[in-house]
């Protein structure tokens, strides 16, 4: 079945589009991330816009991540206070990703920016990640046992100023890596059209020390604030986003989260940041070869107007 697309101004499959944010969703709910760092390449490697694909890809993510944060907070494993200062640095962050993606755009730049950010964004975080699982699973199966880092325990950032104590996550440090990774994450985030939970997440564990049963769910849910309002932000100012190709896409997202959430319980740490690892290094390799490789077609037309490029 067959759907136009009116902004992407293209026809699609049905069954694909919810199929995909179904399958997207699920890993969403698995590993605790938006998703899209997944789904806006299949967008784009399906042949929609790299402007259509980013816009319209943060409306399923908002939708996916709303639906995996609901299982965790029923779960009580989401620390409200770190995720607030998470989101606000987050939104003022996204402010500055738009404006960079609306410069970008008009300039005929967005699509080498978009596929080399990928690249180097997912290679160096899948490979830092796949590194760090592949030795804590020889060490377990070596029957090394690994004491994790307590999350009280110092780390470099204990010494700057304007220390805040996050109760549930039983933490007293600096709101100033806390407030500088939000705003990162919502620049990234919504320039390539990404939730940022793939770098979120780890951040939250390795750098902050948070606990394991607090990191997803606040990262969901700072993941759901942040790209709600890149949502808004794209639709008013680039008029990239494609409602039908995010509805379709958020149909199938809210059901695979529910179930990514309930399939997580039964794998170990290791082996989900492994199997997300994989996933990352995938993408990154596949936007590798499209860089290099020869396009079906060479040349493009494209209405030049005052502004540049539309």
């Amino acid at each position: 079945m067959q759907v136009y697309l009116p902004i992407a101004e293209l026809s699609m499959n049905l069954f694909f589009l919810v199929g995909i944010g179904g399958a997207v969703g699920f890993l969403s709910g698995l590993f605790g991330v938006g998703g899209g760092f997944l789904l806006t390449p299949l967008l784009i490697f399906s042949g929609v816009p790299s402007s259509v694909a980013v816009a319209s890809v943060t409306g399923q993510v908002v939708a996916a991540s709303t639906s995996g944060a609901l299982s965790y907070y029923r779960r009580g494993q989401i620390d409200l206070h770190m995720a607030l200062y998470l989101v606000l640095s987050g939104v003022l962050g996204a402010f500055g990703g738009v404006a960079t993606f609306q410069v970008l755009r008009a300039a005929g730049q967005l699509d080498l920016v978009i596929s080399l950010g990928f690249l180097i964004l997912l290679g160096f975080v899948g490979t830092l990640m796949l590194i760090e699982a592949a030795r804590a699973i020889m060490k377990r199966r070596a029957g090394i046992v690994v004491r994790e880092k307590l999350p009280n325990q110092h780390n470099w950032f204990h010494g700057l100023p304007w220390r805040v104590r996050f109760k549930k996550s039983r933490l007293y440090i600096s709101v100033i890596p806390v407030l500088a990774l939000g705003v990162a994450i919502g620049f990234v985030g919504s320039l390539l059209g990404i939730g940022g939970g793939f770098i979120l997440v780890p951040a939250l564990v390795y750098i902050l020390r948070m606990p394991g049963n607090m990191v997803i769910g606040t990262s969901l849910l700072q993941v759901v604030a942040m790209m709600a309002a890149t949502t808004i932000l794209h639709a008013v100012s680039s008029q990239s986003v494609d409602i039908l190709l995010a509805f379709c896409l958020m149909v199938g997202g809210t059901v695979g989260a529910q179930f990514g959430a309930s399939a997580g319980k039964y794998l170990r740490g290791e082996q989900l940041r492994a199997l997300l690892a994989i996933l990352v290094l995938a993408v990154a390799i596949r936007f590798g070869i499209s860089l290099v490789m020869t396009p079906g077609d060479v040349y493009s037309t494209a209405v030049i107007g005052a502004s540049g490029v539309i």
